[in-house]
């Protein structure tokens, strides 16, 4: 069986954690886009899914929230499935 490394995903407005401020609160910079696009994300990446976003890795350690387009289940299901 192959091993599938990456899932195509149509992601827009994101926010990314860059840490935590000496209050302990998180530094979170949010970016808006207009539209979505598609893009191949390594599963290895992914953290977790919730309805609203999906957070993976980020560079330097950070972590990336993204809003996707798919709904909850067509994701869930090519996770589990492929």
């Amino acid at each position: 069986m192959r091993k599938i490394e990456f899932i195509e995903l149509t992601l827009g407005s994101h926010k990314i954690v860059h840490g935590y401020s000496q209050n302990n609160e998180e530094v979170i910079e949010e970016v808006t886009i207009e539209n979505f696009s598609k893009k191949l994300v390594a599963i290895s990446r992914i953290k977790s899914v919730s309805e609203k976003y999906i957070l993976t890795d980020y560079v330097d350690g950070r972590w990336i929230y993204w809003e996707y387009k798919e709904d909850f289940e067509t994701i869930k299901n090519k996770l589990l499935n492929e």
